[in-house]
């Protein structure tokens, strides 16, 4: 079942406290001083990568449909926002109408983003843009983060599959999110059976050190798990001796054992020692799986061991060092009215250390090279070039508060996949460095 079409809203009745305060205390004055109504453009993009990122991933674009679509002020909602005086009552009133009918554009979900590049244009009045920031950027700056970290991973991995097995690492419904990002961007499964029923990633699992522990020995445990799992199971090898594990698992399930997992040592001279020591006895198809702490790092580490598969948890729920991308929704554009007609007229905000912003709606376009490669992300307010019109990255998501369309999972990792290989191939190096390609504005 793929459940990315169903929308599935998050395990709240509704996402409209997902919110700060100011933004009710904004609207508020707004409706007071009669600007509430005016139509506006906010925009969603980073002043820079993370430190030596080379490019960004666009994720969670999905979910934030699925928060745009459940922002609701229902009666206890409205409740909490009377008992504690966060509003008037004029500005209740108006909450409990409360519907997005505005347009959505964005970069599509997996797409590969750089400092500057509009990821997401949210466009309607003052009032229903601006009450969604802190969900749309809170959506945005965690699944981009994990996707981005998981990017680097499966290129660090060089096609070698990858568990994302953080739950216990993170909350709850942040481990459910960070499983969907990591999918997008490159991991094969999930440990985390929420995230398997909620957007239909395939899952897996077998056992931990206690259920070892748990048997008066090894060979008891393997044997249960043998017996209930199959000779395909993956066993667990390094709760005492590795050696003696290994030869035991092979003497138990036969050379059809799946695989065996090291969760601890140092992986690269105990994963080629237990490749010899497989093949010696006979189990040349038994994989090899590692986990333990690793990062994208570790991985590349073991690039060259005998190492078929990689479960990481805390380094990619926690973005591998930077758990945001510090995006921000800033509005670009405003109307001095409520009409269609009425021209939006550039704003900025203008201050030091830099926090500078650049005025007016923008499109977006990544100029290739004679080859098919990245060269520049290209971004205007004008007119665009003939030569870039078929290059725009805007996709129309909302219009008139209707979500247009849902993608499945699989043509978001899909799409991320085909991005990032049109980027130089310098993208994927994991040493510190620039964005790959340069931001141009024109």
């Amino acid at each position: 079942m793929n459940t990315a079409d169903l929308g599935l809203p998050v395990d709240v009745p509704s996402t409209a406290l997902f919110t700060d305060q100011y933004e009710l205390t904004m609207l508020q004055a707004a409706l007071a001083a009669g600007t509430a109504e005016r139509r506006s453009v906010f925009e969603v993009f980073t002043r820079r990568l993370p430190e030596g990122r080379r490019y960004g991933v666009v994720a969670g674009t999905g979910r934030v449909l699925d928060a745009v679509e459940n922002f609701r002020f229902d009666a206890d909602v409205l409740g909490f926002l009377r008992e504690n005086a966060i509003v008037d009552e004029p500005t209740l009133k108006w909450l409990a109408a409360y519907r997005f009918r505005g347009d959505i554009w964005g970069y599509p979900e997996g797409e590969v983003y750089f400092p500057g590049s509009p990821i997401l244009r949210v466009e309607g009045s003052f009032a229903e843009c601006v009450l969604l920031e802190t969900v749309i950027l809170s959506i945005l700056n965690h699944d981009s983060a994990i996707a981005a970290a998981a990017s680097r991973m499966a290129s660090a991995a060089g096609g070698r599959p990858l568990i994302e097995m953080g739950a216990r690492r993170t909350h709850e419904l942040a481990a459910v999110a960070a499983s969907r990002a990591a999918y997008v961007g490159g991991f094969t499964t999930t440990s985390d059976l929420a995230a398997g029923f909620r957007y239909g990633i395939p899952t897996v699992g077998t056992s931990a050190h206690a259920f070892t522990l748990l048997h008066d020995r090894e060979r008891d445990a393997f044997q249960a798990q043998v017996n209930s799992l199959g000779r395909g199971t993956t066993l667990l090898v390094d709760t005492y001796d590795v050696a003696e594990a290994v030869r035991m698992a092979v003497e138990v399930a036969g050379p059809e054992l799946g695989a065996v997992r090291i969760d601890s040592g140092d992986l690269l001279l105990v994963a080629h020692r237990v490749r010899q020591q497989l093949d010696e006895l006979g189990a040349r198809d038994t994989r090899i799986i590692v986990t333990s702490d690793l990062d994208e790092y570790a991985i590349a580490s073991l690039a060259a061991a005998p190492v078929d598969a990689y479960g990481v948890g805390t380094q990619l729920v926690t973005g591998s060092g930077h758990p945001t991308c510090s995006m921000v929704y800033k509005l670009v554009a405003r109307a001095e009215s409520a009409d269609p007609k009425a021209p939006l007229e550039p704003v900025a905000k203008r201050s030091t250390g830099g926090k500078t912003s650049i005025g007016g709606r923008k499109w977006a376009a990544r100029r290739l090279d004679e080859r098919g490669v990245a060269e520049a992300e290209v971004i205007g307010t004008g007119a665009v070039p003939v030569a870039l019109a078929d290059r725009q990255l805007l996709v129309e998501l909302v219009k008139g508060g209707q979500v247009l369309s849902r993608e499945p999972l699989d043509a978001v990792r899909d799409r991320h996949a085909a991005s990032l290989a049109k980027l130089p191939l310098s993208a994927t190096q994991l040493s510190r460095g620039e964005p790959v390609i340069p931001t141009e504005y024109i």
